[in-house]
């Protein structure tokens, strides 16, 4: 079975006597993808801002690699390796899509100065490769702001990946796009996984299969099943309560 990349373990989060996540676990393997889905107020969301380290548990741990990150610094498990995106782009519109990318490439990227400084041999070949990876090379020199929504959530996924990171955080990477540009995500994602462990949350179905992943269904901060996509469609309870009212119900 080998070692998981991350294990979450009987973590409880609390926000003014409310158990956002309430005893949750979760293991993800090294280069896989998992998918998060699950009603609003799940503990989704929570569950990520957790293992970034942007909220701590009263409860449990967070294991990444072998070492416990559960009251480290938000930054110092950034540079451990984990980087997250939002489902809003994050991206700098008044900087060029490499410009971006070669920020987030930096080892040092908190100290603007070294925006200024020439780009080593190491962070040019990184920048290349996600800009060819992501789709964007013929759009390098453009603006950020002026690329097209799905072009930003590409641009902000090479964010993360530029950053170097082992494990990607990825909330909503396809929200708002097209039927094509989700196809093209997810062939993305897929794509990463060769390298990569992702945790996906989404709550588009469809996107979900193109991802061909194991899925995690939330509920009032606890798992409650895991499998594969089409176990997760077979269950009476999850059909009924989550995806079947997935348009009266948000899951993101």
């Amino acid at each position: 079975m080998g070692t998981p990349l991350l294990s979450v373990e009987n973590v409880t989060v609390s926000f003014n006597g409310f158990n956002a996540l309430d005893g949750m676990s979760l293991h993800l393997m090294p280069t896989s993808i998992r998918v998060l889905i699950g009603p609003n107020g799940a503990g989704k969301s929570t569950l990520l801002d957790t293992i970034i380290g942007h909220v701590r548990p009263s409860a449990g741990r967070v294991v990444f690699k072998g070492h416990e990150i559960t009251r480290m610094d938000e930054y110092k498990i950034v540079r451990r390796g984990i980087c997250r995106k939002f489902q809003a782009p994050g991206i700098l519109d008044n900087l060029t899509v490499a410009e971006n990318l070669n920020l987030a490439a930096r080892r040092h990227r908190e100290c603007w100065r070294s925006f200024s400084v020439g780009l080593n041999k190491e962070v040019r070949a990184q920048v290349e490769r996600v800009l060819t990876l992501v789709g964007l090379n013929d759009r390098k020199h453009a603006l950020a702001g002026q690329l097209s929504h799905g072009q930003k959530q590409w641009l902000e996924i090479g964010m993360v990946v530029a950053s170097d990171a082992e494990l990607l955080l990825l909330d909503e990477p396809a929200a708002g796009m097209s039927h094509d540009e989700s196809a093209q995500t997810a062939a993305l994602i897929r794509e990463l996984a060769k390298q990569h462990s992702l945790l996906v949350i989404d709550h588009d179905m469809a996107f979900v299969d193109q991802l061909d992943a194991p899925v995690s269904v939330m509920h009032m901060g606890r798992m409650l099943r895991e499998g594969t996509l089409e176990e997760i469609r077979n269950d009476p309870q999850i059909a009924a309560v989550y995806l079947g009212r997935v348009k009266e119900v948000s899951v993101a």
